[in-house]
């Protein structure tokens, strides 16, 4: 059998940060449960390369919300064809429950977004404090930062957030061109008020990342970063993906096989259970939540099939999901950049328009 590529954290994000401070993030992160998180940390990788199926997922993505305020040009659950697939909902809370009563102990990181915007739920603060109440160590989210008031931060920080991922495309106009109908001048307020906060209280957690498109900051990445790098944890940018499925050209890597399958399991707003975490039009559901255990669905038939998929020459060239992913696309570093003097290169992928809304 020849060896697969198994990309383990592809796409996560490049990073113009320094050593210095990626190094305290994880410090950050870790805090009070280190050994544990070293553990889990070794097992993302562990996992997928050697191909083991554990017990339970290292991560469960929970989307609470499959719904957004905002209206951006590259964001796909704007697109008629989303809509006509996905059930757009807020998780039942009652469900939600279920699932951390049957994961609490077990599966270590709890990511309570995906496709939407997780603060939209009206149980937001109730279900980090559940979720913590019950043990699990890791709890993070992506927003686009709408809600992130003082009062709401507050709140979330005294339920239990450990980790928060703010997206924030661009400076000035150029965010507000993307991330509409929101203001950069009140997201970048938000985010000070929440830096003083955790200095006045001597607080680590929850660490704020920001994360950017590429192309929305790639004309001045050094006043992007030296914008936010006083006033957050950690800061990094991503090409930009096929989210639209324009591409055509796509130029695969050999080899591939998906780390997914063995790190995280993902449950969609109204139960459905998705492959993986770029299913974003629930193409191929392995399961429901609702009426499955998320033990059984981890080991069930239907996952177990798309794993022996990817054990094959190729075989994830099968499932059209795959096809579609940015995973197993070749990347090249089409471009160079520099902030503050330190160089780095641009992972793009290849035949890919770096250009926001195609």
């Amino acid at each position: 059998m020849q060896i697969k590529n198994i990309p383990i954290n592809k796409g996560n994000y490049n990073s113009f940060e320094t050593q210095e401070r990626e190094k305290l993030f994880e410090e950050y992160k870790s805090e009070g449960w280190k050994s544990e998180y070293t553990e889990y940390r070794a097992n993302w990788s562990k996992f997928p390369l050697e191909q083991i199926v554990n017990e339970y997922p290292l991560l469960v993505d929970l989307e609470l919300a499959s719904v957004c305020n905002l209206k951006c040009p590259m964001c796909y659950t704007i697109t008629d064809e989303f809509k006509e697939k996905v059930n757009a909902k807020l998780l039942d809370f009652e469900l939600f429950k279920k699932i951390i009563d049957e994961i609490a102990g077990k599966v270590p990181a709890l990511r309570l977004s995906l496709r939407g915007e997780s603060t939209l739920h009206p149980k937001f603060i109730e279900c980090i404090k559940y979720a913590k109440d019950k043990g699990i160590n890791e709890i993070s989210t992506l927003t686009n930062g709408s809600k992130l008031e003082l009062e709401y931060f507050k709140k979330i920080v005294d339920a239990g957030i450990d980790w928060i991922t703010i997206s924030v495309d661009g400076l000035d106009d150029k965010y507000e061109k993307i991330r509409k109908p929101l203001k950069f001048n009140d997201t970048l307020q938000k985010i000070k008020d929440m830096h003083q906060y955790k200095l006045d209280n001597g607080l680590h957690k929850p660490v704020i990342k920001i994360q950017s498109l590429w192309p929305s900051i790639k004309k001045d990445p050094s006043k992007f970063f030296n914008t936010f790098e006083p006033i957050t944890n950690l800061i990094a940018f991503n090409p930009l993906i096929d989210y639209l499925q324009n591409d055509s050209d796509i130029v695969y890597i050999e080899n591939f096989s998906c780390p997914q399958l063995y790190q995280r399991l993902v449950v969609g707003a109204d139960g459905s259970v998705m492959m993986c975490s770029n299913d974003e039009e629930n193409d191929h559901i392995i399961g429901n939540a609702n009426i499955e255990t998320i033990y059984n669905i981890w080991h069930g038939e239907a996952l177990n099939k798309v794993r022996a998929l990817h054990k094959k020459q190729d075989g994830y060239k099968n499932l059209d999901v795959c096809k579609r992913c940015y995973l197993p696309r070749a990347t090249e570093a089409s471009e160079t950049s520099e902030v503050n003097g330190r160089k780095f290169d641009i992972l793009n992928y290849v035949n890919r328009a770096q250009n926001v809304g195609e």
